[in-house]
């Protein structure tokens, strides 16, 4: 007796259809073909059934190890490694890091079961709602997504700030830059240097924080876009922008990882990593649909300068002066005509901090003014108390007064 054999469903049916080829019932090529092997391996199998019986159907490998398994030498280094100094790395990262620094080739999804088995929980990705996903724009530089991620980026080596993060939504490729938080100075850069890199995008993906929207006035980002003639297209939710969402969640674990490795503690040191390093092989590893046109439009003819700044009006009064941040600013004559009173000029504050006047397109020389400006005009006379005039005018009111109060006594 052979006792009780356990077969999966692909054996069994294998077992029935050597069974009809030893019945004559099928020939060795008809039943080759059902099977899907060659007429070599199929009359191997036939011979194994009939030297044991049934249980030749099973593969030998069966509880034994595979041929191409690690060795468990291996499997308890990596293992051990992963206790000690990559607690918190997911599977994929993990492997990742063994191929580059220590030259070990796992799998991710081994190295997945390998931690499971020895009861060392992986992260477990959250169950969130179903939504429809929206396709990718279909050419570099139509869509760009921004958007600003406040994190603990140094683990507590340094201070909080913000990442600054355009995504293309075509392509998936990043530009990325640390700042102290999301504000137009560094807003207005980030996108200053990512159109020298790569070119004006058609149109930009935003939440309705109030750098970028702000109620009854045009907020200095959205008047830099205006002037560069890219469409704002604003969020109605986080989800809305999931794509660079998602690059943001990677980005918290991946780059905060790449920085505790480098030893990175400030915002110097990480914006020079970025750029050296990060973002390239970010990009390489990431980005997708690398043969789709490129659709930025240049940036020859635009004055990035004097778009990516702060800019302001103010009236000219009487005096050639104008009022800014509480202090005074005197218009100089020079090169360009002096506008008239009453007209008003464009004031640029520059990224760098210097300030800029411009009337009609030409720039104005100034002065800044420690004090107030001494009103300039026709002198007002003003008469004295015990001037003859006043004097007369009192007493006709005291008369009257006396008068009304005789009458009213009777």
């Amino acid at each position: 007796m052979e006792g009780i054999l356990t077969m999966s469903s692909k054996e069994a049916d294998r077992l029935k259809i050597i069974s009809q080829m030893e019945s004559k019932n099928l020939s060795v090529e008809e039943g080759s073909e059902i099977l899907g092997l060659c007429e070599r391996q199929t009359y191997r199998i036939i011979k194994r059934v009939k030297e044991e019986g049934s249980k030749g159907i099973i593969h030998r490998l069966r509880g034994k190890k595979s041929n191409r398994g690690y060795p468990e030498k291996l499997k308890k280094e990596v293992i051990q490694l992963y206790r000690q100094q990559y607690s918190d790395y997911g599977p994929t990262l993990f492997s990742e890091e063994l191929l580059k620094s220590y030259g070990i080739t796992v799998n991710h999804e081994t190295i997945r079961k390998w931690l499971r088995k020895a009861a060392i929980t992986t992260s477990i990705r959250k169950k969130r709602p179903h939504r429809r996903r929206r396709e990718r724009r279909s050419c570099f530089g139509e869509l760009l997504q921004f958007d600003g991620s406040h994190h603990d980026w140094f683990e507590g080596r340094g201070a909080e700030c913000c990442l600054i993060n355009c995504v293309d939504d075509s392509t998936g490729r990043v530009y990325l830059k640390f700042a102290i938080s999301e504000n137009t100075q560094d807003v207005l850069l980030t996108l200053w240097e990512y159109v020298k890199k790569h070119g004006i995008p058609r149109s930009i993906y935003v939440d309705k924080y109030s750098v970028y929207k702000s109620e009854g006035k045009l907020t200095d980002f959205g008047r830099a876009m205006k002037e560069l003639k890219i469409e704002v297209i604003f969020a109605n939710s986080p989800q809305a922008k999931g794509r660079v969402e998602r690059v943001n969640r990677t980005l918290q674990d991946r780059l905060v990882k790449a920085l505790r490795r480098e030893g990175i503690s400030n915002i110097a040191q990480a914006n020079k990593f970025l750029g050296k390093t990060f973002i390239n092989d970010y990009n390489s590893k990431f980005a997708v649909n690398p043969e789709v046109a490129d659709t930025h439009r240049i940036s020859t003819g635009y004055d990035l300068k004097n778009i990516f700044c702060y800019k302001t009006v103010r009236q000219v009064r009487n005096d050639y002066t104008i009022s800014l941040a509480g202090g005074y600013i005197q218009l100089l004559k020079g090169l360009s005509p002096l506008p008239i009173p009453r007209q008003y000029v464009t004031i640029c504050k520059w990224l760098n901090g210097e300030v800029h006047i411009y009337f009609n397109g030409q720039e104005i020389e100034f002065t800044e003014l420690k004090t107030k400006p001494e009103k300039k005009g026709k002198k007002i006379h003003r008469v004295p108390k015990d001037h003859p005039w006043k004097r007369q005018n009192r007493k006709l009111k005291d008369d009257i007064r006396r008068n009304n109060l005789a009458a009213v006594l009777g």
